[in-house]
């Protein structure tokens, strides 16, 4: 692993924070480190406000998107709320549903089947449409490439109005309206919204355009903060404000739906953290392993005790869906060992039986055993279907396009992307896939990265630091929590492994002859213990978080990493 520290800040940046904010050395600099330069540009990053959000009109085709809804309404017309099967499609059907269902009483909820229509809009989606008399899809977290799709709709007499963040193709579908910020030639000021995020602006406007209090919107923003999340866009900007308020929702007035999984995970509260690693997991599950309409019921029951019942339901998906991915992940092992591919680079595994639900989830698994841009095959209908992980700093969504003649379809992010192949290109493919990132990745990218913000000494670790710093939170890509450099640090002489096979490190540390000490955990770092008798130094990186124990609360290391340490570093 390679220890990377963020580009140093300007020593006047820092001094003037240091100064209009009396606040300490290390709190400066990783502010300036995140573009934070300015008392306002503080005030605001530590007490995000709504006010802040941006003007929703000022995405293009939100007011053609505004004005066919309320035309539907004032019609009378059926309106179809659309979206993907994950946590972000639901999530803004269960949004935009909701919301319309309050004043419209002739809307209905739509997700795709995973297996037998596949990802975005889908013909049976838009069929089912027609079947109900619904003339307006509003479609949610999907359908920025659906241009085929559009079409059809616009034959059968039903108009499509697409909310989507994906970047879009060459050619932009012929929708009532469009609206995704990443369209070249839309310049709204943020473009990193998620689906659920889009959801919500187009219910600002529609909201904003009926003259009412926007107060009204924020019980709404727990849904959104969830999406935000699990996710993982960037929590910068807009998304910042609506993550942050959130969760403060999700946490204070939880809906039933949030309310009931929080019984079932037994926390009362949720960081962003949380959300993705308690929240997130049960509500892909629905879409996993039977169907997303699960996941958008949990989200807009409003009695708890049904929602209790949904809830189980979808936890013991989730349950079922842990034992499937760690059965596939462990083939697919096997399969790359089988066929000697450890040191090609990039992994592309197949086989026809693995469950299309979970092999995102393996795909991830994998980048992080072998470190390369990996995709994982099944079959599915009469193609082959695959999720795309990358590794830090490889786009790719661009090396899928290098490759796309022979691909039936693809869509996604710079870090995560979908597809589908024939299945008698599988080979053919698979070479030009890794033809393309061997060309385009640079050695360094094929290696595991841990980024760290600044060196700091155990002294400055006080209540008062760590209060400062957990207002950075909510955490997540573009605000990632701190990660902080320790040199020459050693154990008091008690570091142990464990776990059931002593696979985690703990340790309590101090440095030189200060009197302060500090306990250390390392997860899945329990091989590290050889580094740590007592008369070695060593150079840790590590985040700072509370530990409660017998109810008792300290600030403890979160390791991410260790080595000997190094003079001169």
């Amino acid at each position: 692993m390679i220890w990377t520290q963020k580009a140093l800040p300007e020593t006047s940046d820092v001094d003037s924070l240091v100064e209009c904010l009396k606040a300490s050395r290390p709190i400066a600099s990783l502010l300036v480190q995140r573009g934070i330069k300015t008392f306002d540009e503080a005030k605001a990053f530590f007490r995000p406000d709504l006010s802040h959000l941006h003007d929703p009109f000022l995405m293009k085709d939100m007011d053609k998107a505004v004005n066919r809804i309320n035309q539907a309404i004032q019609n009378h017309e059926n309106i179809l709320v659309y979206g993907d099967y994950d946590v972000d499609g639901t999530t803004s059907v269960a949004l935009v549903y909701s919301y319309l269902k309050d004043i419209h009483n002739s809307t209905l909820a739509y997700i795709p089947d995973r297996y037998k229509e596949g990802y975005g809009l889908s013909k049976t989606g838009i069929d089912y449409a027609k079947s109900k008399n619904a003339s307006l899809i509003i479609c949610l977290d999907c359908g920025i490439k659906a241009i085929d799709k559009v079409e059809y709709a616009n034959r059968l007499g039903v108009d499509i109005i697409i909310c989507d963040h994906h970047r879009p193709g060459k050619n932009i579908p012929d929708a009532i309206a469009v609206l995704d910020p990443k369209q070249d030639d839309c310049h709204y000021p943020y473009d990193e919204l998620c689906g659920c995020g889009i959801g919500f602006k187009l219910l600002q406007a529609l909201h904003q355009k009926a003259n009412k209090n926007f107060k009204m919107l924020i019980p709404y923003l727990d849904l959104v903060a969830t999406a935000i999340g699990s996710d993982i866009v960037p929590i910068t900007g807009e998304n910042r404000i609506l993550a942050y308020h959130g969760l403060h929702v999700l946490n204070q007035n939880p809906r039933p739906g949030f309310k009931a999984i929080m019984n079932i995970a037994k926390k009362d509260q949720f960081s962003i953290t949380d959300v993705v690693f308690i929240i997130g997991p049960r509500i892909n599950a629905a879409g996993r392993m039977e169907h997303g309409l699960h996941a958008v019921n949990l989200l807009t029951e409003t009695n708890l005790s049904e929602a209790q019942e949904k809830a189980k339901t979808i936890n013991d998906f989730n349950l079922e869906r842990r034992d499937t991915d760690k059965m596939i992940t462990q083939e697919a092992l096997k399969q790359i060992k089988a066929l000697k591919e450890e040191d090609r680079k990039t992994t592309v595994v197949y086989h026809e039986s693995w469950h299309k639900g979970v092999i995102g989830i393996v795909a991830s698994r994998l980048t992080e055993t072998y470190y390369r841009p990996t995709l994982v095959f099944t079959k599915s209908g009469e193609y082959l279907a695959a999720s795309a992980r990358s590794v830090y700093g490889f786009d790719i969504y661009n090396a899928l396009e290098a490759s796309s003649e022979l691909i039936e379809q693809f869509g996604g992010h710079k870090y995560a992307a979908g597809l589908t192949i024939k299945e008698e290109n599988y080979d053919v493919f698979k070479q030009k896939f890794d033809d393309v990132v061997s060309e385009q990745i640079e050695d360094h990218q094929l290696i595991k990265k841990q980024i760290y913000d600044t060196e700091l000494e155990l002294k400055d670790i006080t209540p008062k630091f760590y209060r400062i710093l957990k207002q950075f939170a909510p955490f997540g890509p573009g605000n990632m929590r701190p990660v902080f450099r320790f040199n020459g640090l050693q154990d008091t002489g008690f570091a142990k492994g464990v776990g059931k096979e002593k696979e985690h490190l703990k340790c309590k540390l101090f440095k030189d002859k200060d009197p302060f000490k500090i306990d250390g955990i390392g997860f899945n770092l329990g091989q590290k213990l050889k580094h740590l008798d007592q008369k070695s130094k060593i150079d840790v990186l590590a985040t700072i978080d509370e530990n409660e124990w017998n109810n008792q609360v300290s600030l403890q290391l979160k390791i991410k990493d260790l080595k000997p340490h190094m003079l001169n570093a």
